[in-house]
């Protein structure tokens, strides 16, 4: 059986490139070991006395943490983290009925960070547990395909584990090869994304729930599924829809109210500017209005904050304004708010 290759610390490069992929090892494990720090913003002389390398250097180190600025731990971040390490435990001496999560909300809500900051927090966790061992795989994550079949799903797996699949491998064949891997790798925590793309009224549907259920008795493992408002999509409806919603949590994910926490996560992420001419206390005060724009989605408001970000570094301007924010298009969902 062809094996994964072992855990080896990314490089330096591979934590830089954006083009990594959650959904195969190599892109999974520099995720998790990508640990960001926050750049120092520098005096206007301290700036003006760098050499022109090390402004550029400067510059650039700034407009990447823009990029992406920081996750945050949310409600929803948290409840989840909490709810996934609490059946791993429950799950942990069981032998068949393992129970699971599920994560729906409509889209923007946060859905995918809470599931992939779990599978984070388990990792780092089975990594201080085990140190020094290679032949771990304690998360896998996979999204589903648009209109995928059984096979195209198995096929995810093995894509994540990079082990080779030939065109006329049947999908049993494909079965065998991830199921033995995974159990030899001791995963302990499987996450699922867009399960929004099954439909169980379908034939190919219905088959790729029976292969995800295959794959949860096979694999001593916690399922963890997220997608689009997947209750209303009929994942709970007729036979499988029964045995899915008796094994699995549901976790509903919605836009965020204007509360403290709201507050809170603007509070946070304006503290995490690095511009030169930005006056604290501008998105707060702007907090209301950030919340009408966006309609409280989380995803559209690190979008609006970033994009301002940027703005104020590519232009020279090192400050957000409610002019600057308002120059951000947003998705068309938060415009028609």
């Amino acid at each position: 059986m062809t094996r994964p290759p072992a855990p080896r610390p990314p490089s330096a490069d591979e934590l830089r490139e954006p083009d990594h992929h959650l959904t195969n090892l190599p892109g999974w494990r520099a995720f998790v070991a990508d640990q960001p720090s926050i750049p120092v913003l520098l005096s206007d002389a301290d700036r003006d006395a760098l050499s022109p390398a090390e402004r550029t250097r400067y510059e650039e180190e700034r407009i990447d943490h823009h990029t992406r600025l920081l996750v945050v731990a949310t409600s929803t971040v948290q409840h989840t983290t909490i709810c996934g390490r609490r059946l791993m435990l429950l799950n942990r001496h069981a032998v068949s009925a393992r129970r699971g999560l599920i994560v729906s909300g409509p889209a923007g809500t946060g859905k995918t960070t809470a599931i992939t900051q779990l599978g984070r927090a388990h990792e780092l966790l089975d990594r201080a547990r085990h140190p020094g061992v290679s032949d771990r795989i304690p998360v896998v994550y996979i999204t589903v395909p648009p209109a995928a079949t059984a096979r195209m799903v198995a096929v995810e797996f093995a894509r994540f584990l990079g082990l080779p699949v030939r065109n006329r491998a049947n999908i049993t064949d494909v079965l065998e090869s991830v199921c033995g891997v995974l159990i030899d790798a001791r995963v302990g925590l499987v996450l699922v994304d867009e399960l929004h793309n099954i439909s169980l009224t379908t034939r190919s549907g219905a088959e790729v729930a029976d292969t995800l259920k295959y794959f949860s008795e096979r694999i001593p493992a916690t399922f963890v599924y997220a997608g689009i408002n997947v209750e209303r999509e009929g994942l709970f409806n007729g036979t499988r829809g029964q045995q899915i919603a008796g094994r699995f949590t549901l976790i509903p994910t919605a836009p965020l109210a204007y509360n403290a926490e709201w507050q809170g996560l603007v509070a946070t992420l304006e503290n995490a500017l690095r511009l030169h001419a930005h006056r604290p206390g501008t998105l707060t005060a702007l907090d209301r209005y950030l919340h009408q724009r966006t309609g409280g989605m989380i995803g559209s408001l690190s979008h609006l904050i970033r994009g301002a970000a940027l703005d104020a570094l590519l232009t020279g301007n090192e400050r957000i304004t409610k002019k600057s924010l308002e120059a951000i298009p947003l998705d068309h969902s938060s415009e028609s708010n």
